[in-house]
């Protein structure tokens, strides 16, 4: 037994957020000791308070163990497998006296079947050395079974009232049907119950009273306050509710796998078990009326549960030869076992993949174990699934698992390292560190299971993306300097050609004042952030909008000298009107240069036009590009997509097909204009001409209109990435599937 809860331990090391609070506790008395100060529960308190004993008593037992540890100065992340081993072996241990004692009444051949059952199911050894407060409670409860049989009704009112006291208050429903049975059978008094039951309740109380007292800082009795909070408040339904049966047609099943079929045969067999059996089941019926219902709230009934199993497998074992009914089922009875372990297997098996943290936090010491100054970050999920103070073995690294922080705020940007949140790479919580960090490993966790009869095993479980971790880039606060003097403009070609005719008057007069050369800055500097952003024309032809704009050089001299301005602090307005003028004066003064040139035709505002847009088709061919890759990469990735090549190849003609359409459409041309040569740079009609619309004018607004939807539309797929991730994750697609 204690071999199979060492594997189970071994397989599992992670704690879960239900367990963290007695973990914690642990790692705070044995390396804080009395220094409180540094305890992980006065900063994360929980819901409500729990007790300290059963952690000091743990400590207690591994102290000379992990002190050696520290001497040798090797990594606390074992003396997590200390204290859960440590606490492990207390419950085996009083499992075996109860063992013992049902021997003696059932048989040493039955004892053999007993402890089959019970170690070839999943559950119970699962949780033997999880830090619940049912599993500290576990051995008190153990024993006072083991009490109970032997009708010593002083230690078991004893060991029950310390059970319910100091650690699970609802163990009162249980032990009190037992206590009720020996009242009704005269096996006990009720004047004998309050000798003994007053006097050590009130020991009990006491002892929790004054110890949780000193380590939470106030004077309090924490089992009396989960008590009120569940039962009285009835607030544990805030952590979900089940069904009224769940524990019959769920949890039980679940716990006990096959040998749950067992257990009417063994009630038919051996009346003696019937008295072990009755009261758990009516224990179960009663703690059904809570909403809130978890397995771990009936682990105390499996012991009971298995004895009843182990009878039945017993007397069918031993009349095995009387009949061939009998032979076929003792075959029956030892193919149940072989069925527990298979089941049992299966389910550790997903067990494994339900802590991604601690996954994520171990996978990040190796990645990270030569380097120095690191500081992580550890969103809520990673704390709740498996990151513990033993799991921060670096004593020279600083872990914070501060919440309420939002993604992308600054302060997040002061660690090093992130282990974030996320179902894909396209998720929104890391697009704010999309060019600060770089994803370093991906954590997957349990998402679902798929059966598929055609396969072997039918069954398979299926994991999705659920923490990421990043690394800050050497370059960041660059990239964030950037970003803070981004435009709210859209494309840099609406800010070239939009409200010509109302700026025009401005630029002329701007340009009878001053003369700007192409080398010349046309962002106006800010006081306030003292950057300089400039470009040329030969960057608007060949770089896209967001490179443009966030380009940043080194300030150029003036040609010639500018008229002196005031030396004030502009708006965001006066900011992007400058801008417009000196990207337009810009513009006007490279088009004369062609012209004198030759190279420009005698209408310059086609020819800026053309210019543009084929900039808008440059830029929209390669956000399609980057789209389409970012596809094919989900593609590849998922193992669930069998004919990967056929899929690209209908993808990209798709892709193809649709933007050549676009391209067609663009092709035509409207009739050109009568405009006269000595007319200004940018044709302006006169203001009191009213212009009626033309077939070629509306053609020419629905092409422009046509390609601004389509390059905003293409900025939308990357969006959707996320949706495709998932939808696909949960798709089996096969080589002529449809659904492509």
């Amino acid at each position: 037994m204690l071999i199979i809860a060492a594997a189970h331990l071994v397989y599992c090391p992670f704690t879960k957020v239900e367990e963290s609070f007695n973990l914690q506790a642990m790692h705070d008395i044995l390396y804080h000791k009395w220094n409180l100060s540094q305890y992980d529960h006065l900063e994360f308190p929980g819901v409500v308070p729990r007790t300290f004993i059963g952690p000091l008593f743990i400590s207690i037992l591994v102290a000379p163990i992990v002190s050696l540890l520290q001497l040798f100065e090797i990594n606390k992340f074992w003396a997590q497998y200390i204290v859960r081993f440590a606490l492990g072996g207390c419950v085996i241990a009083a499992f075996h006296v109860l063992s013992r004692t049902l021997a003696k009444i059932f048989g040493p051949k039955w004892q053999l079947w007993f402890m089959a059952v019970t170690v070839t199911q999943s559950h119970f050894m699962f949780y033997l050395s999880r830090p619940l407060p049912n599993i500290f409670a576990l051995p008190l409860v153990l024993l006072a079974l083991n009490s109970w049989l032997k009708g010593d009704s002083k230690q078991f009112i004893l060991l029950s009232g310390a059970a319910i006291i100091i650690f699970r208050a609802e163990l009162a429903l249980f032990l009190g049907l037992l206590l009720l049975y020996d009242l009704i059978n005269k096996r006990i008094t009720l004047k004998r119950f309050f000798q003994v039951a007053l006097p050590a309740g009130v020991a009990f109380l006491l002892l929790s009273v004054v110890i949780d007292s000193i380590f939470w800082n106030r004077p309090l009795w924490p089992e009396g306050e989960v008590l009120w909070y569940n039962t009285v408040l009835n607030k544990s339904s805030n952590w979900g509710t089940s069904p009224f049966f769940w524990y019959f047609y769920s949890a039980i099943p679940r716990g006990m796998a096959t040998s749950v079929f067992l257990i009417p045969l063994g009630l038919y067999f051996d009346e003696r078990v019937r008295k072990l059996c009755v009261p758990t089941l009516l224990f179960v019926l009663l703690f059904s009326f809570l909403p809130h219902k978890e397995l771990r709230f009936i682990i105390y009934v499996f012991p009971f549960l298995n004895a009843t199993a182990a009878t039945a497998c017993h007397r069918i074992w031993e009349n095995r030869n009387k009949s061939p009914i009998y032979h076929l089922l003792s075959l029956g009875v030892c193919g149940h076992l072989a069925v527990n372990v298979f089941f049992t297997l299966f389910l550790l098996s997903i067990s494994g993949t339900n802590y991604p943290g601690g996954t994520a936090i171990s996978h990040l010491h190796r990645l990270a174990k030569d380097e120095a100054n690191v500081s992580v970050h550890i969103a809520n999920l990673a704390a709740q699934t498996g990151v513990s103070r033993f799991t921060q073995i670096n004593p020279n690294w600083t872990y914070s698992k501060v919440e309420g922080v939002m993604a992308g705020a600054p302060e997040m940007y002061e660690y090093t390292h992130l282990i974030a949140e996320a179902r894909s790479k396209f998720s929104p919580n890391l697009k704010p560190y999309a060019s600060t960090h770089d994803i370093i490993d991906t954590i997957e966790a349990f998402h679902q299971l798929s059966f598929n009869y055609l396969t072997i095993p039918p069954i398979k479980i299926k994991t999705r993306p659920v923490l990421f971790i990043l690394k800050r880039r050497e370059n960041y606060r660059e990239f964030l300097q950037m970003r803070n003097y981004d435009f709210e403009d859209g494309m840099l070609e609406e800010t070239i050609i939009e409200d010509e005719s109302q700026e025009e008057e401005k630029i002329q007069e701007a340009e009878s004042e001053q003369n700007v050369t192409i080398d010349e800055v046309i962002v106006p500097k800010n006081e306030e952030t003292n950057v300089t952003n400039t470009t040329s024309f030969e960057d608007v032809k060949n770089e896209t909008k967001s490179e443009v704009v966030k380009k940043q050089s080194k300030p150029i001299n003036v040609t010639k000298k500018l008229k002196p301005v005031e030396d004030k602090p502009l708006n965001s307005t006066e900011e992007r009107q400058t801008v417009r003028r000196n990207i337009k004066k810009l513009i006007q003064k490279y088009r004369r240069k062609k012209e004198s040139d030759g190279e420009l035709e005698s209408k310059p505002k086609d020819t800026i036009k053309k210019i543009i847009e084929e900039e808008k088709m440059k830029q929209a061919e390669e956000e399609l590009s980057k789209i389409q890759q970012q596809i094919f990469d989900i593609i590849e990735t998922n193992p669930n997509i069998i004919n990967k090549k056929l899929i690209k190849q209908r993808l990209r003609e798709t892709i193809t097909s649709e933007f050549m359409n676009v391209k067609k459409l663009k092709r035509v041309k409207a009739k050109p204009r009568q405009v006269d040569d000595s007319a200004v740079d940018f044709y302006e009609p006169p203001q009191d001409e009213v212009k009626e619309p033309t077939p070629e004018t509306e053609d020419e607004e629905k092409l422009n209109q046509m390609s601004e939807r389509f390059l905003e539309a293409s900025k939308k797929i990357a969006d959707i990435m996320t949706i495709i991730d998932e939808i696909v994750d949960t798709m089996e697609i096969s080589e002529d599937s449809e659904e492509v």
